[in-house]
């Protein structure tokens, strides 16, 4: 459980940074979604799903 909250507070940080660096390029980015249709997403978001879920497979065993 220890892990699961470090990892969200490092998505928080990661993002945060994103947004304080780069806010124009954010919005932009946020409004091309828009544009993505949501097959796209889908599977975009399942590559990540996979390739996180290996990661920490890797280094947990």
């Amino acid at each position: 459980m220890n892990e699961l909250i470090i990892a969200i507070g490092l998505f928080f940080f990661i993002e945060g940074l994103l947004y304080a660096i780069f806010p124009s390029k954010m919005k932009n980015m946020l409004l091309k979604l828009n544009d993505i249709k949501d097959g796209q997403l889908r599977v975009g978001g399942l590559i990540f799903l996979i390739i996180g879920f290996f990661i920490i497979w890797f280094f947990k065993s």
